[in-house]
């Protein structure tokens, strides 16, 4: 029991804060959501988490990946433009505009610092290939997440993509660059290198926080909403980010095994191409500068991570299996 709630607390925790969230906001009403965004600010706590896990990201190890970067130039092309592409396929099945909304943040962002190479590494794949792709992609987001917004949200909100990516700049690729350079400074680097596990939990804290914050800003609208509309409309939201985030992990496997790379850089890719970060959307689904009070807008973005949190845990588990096997 001990190893699974090691293994898994943050998938519960999530789950877990999604309710309270809904129920706080729900029951309590405007005054006591508002009284908790005032203590949880998202933008400088998004900021520090993307610092927080950018330091810990050992790129030293991506060299490797720089000399045979196919593995990583198919997964940023999956995650970066054929995911944003099914996204924008599945928009007009969404039963509400705030779905299609956050539907299209989840697939714009991009691919997640953390998990994908925990994945890969749990798979006994090349982490290397993970890394620089997670890097390419988040180092590119103020460009590509405004446009791919733009081009799917257009009929249902009018957004500044020039706003956008300035805040994204400054929300993403300054935080991860200062971490990197500070990387560079050999006390600073051992210290990340040490307390690597301690950085990275309080990154996942800080991400459970900015997700309290907009499940109890989505269960002000529980109030005013059709209950029932709402879950028929999250269901299929749900079955899109499944879906969708199924189909790029098949990509970067299956289209891997087609350009000839190795076993090991075909399950990375596929990890880091179909993986998108959580911090990110749920403060995008959250900022109203962006796309104004779209409060339900973040729970395709949950549904998106806790989903591929499962499912590529199960497919990471099957690859060490099969590896364990062949040695």
């Amino acid at each position: 029991m001990l190893k699974f709630l090691k293994a898994r607390w943050f998938l519960m925790t999530l789950l877990t804060l999604i309710t309270a969230g809904l129920l706080v906001g729900s029951l309590l009403g405007n005054d006591v959501v508002s009284v908790i965004k005032r203590a949880i600010p998202s933008k400088p706590i998004t900021a520090t988490t993307i610092f927080l896990m950018a330091f810990t990201l050992d790129s030293s190890q991506i060299r490797a990946a720089f000399r045979s970067p196919g593995p990583v130039i198919w997964a940023c092309l999956i995650n970066a433009l054929f995911m944003p592409l099914m996204g924008w396929a599945c928009v007009r099945l969404q039963t509400a505009q705030h779905f299609e909304i956050g539907l299209m943040i989840a697939v714009s962002v991009p691919s997640t610092m953390a998990a994908a190479s925990v994945m890969t590494r749990k798979a006994g794949a090349n982490d290397a290939v993970s890394l620089l792709t997670t890097l390419t992609t988040n180092s590119l987001c103020f460009l590509t997440t405004p446009f791919w917004l733009q081009l799917g949200a257009q009929q249902a909100v009018k957004l500044d993509s020039f706003d956008l990516g300035v805040d994204l700049f400054a929300l993403v690729l300054i935080p991860a660059t200062l971490a990197q350079l500070a990387r560079l400074i050999p006390s600073f680097k051992t210290f990340a290198t040490a307390r690597k596990f301690g950085l990275s939990v309080t990154a996942q804290l800080m991400i459970l926080l900015l997700v309290f914050v907009s499940a109890c800003t989505g269960g002000l609208e529980l109030q005013r909403a059709n209950v029932a509309e709402q879950v028929a409309g999250m269901v299929v939201a749900w079955i899109c980010c499944v879906a969708i985030h199924a189909a790029g992990l098949f990509l970067g496997h299956a289209g891997g095994k087609l350009f000839g790379f190795s076993p090991k850089d075909r399950i990375a890719s596929g990890f880091a191409a179909s993986q998108k970060t959580l911090p990110i959307g749920a403060y995008l689904a959250s900022n109203p500068a962006a796309f104004g009070t779209v409060p339900f807008a973040v729970f395709p973005i949950l549904m998106f991570h806790a989903s591929q949190l499962f499912l590529d845990t199960l497919v990471a588990d099957y690859f060490a299996k099969q590896e364990q096997g062949g040695q």
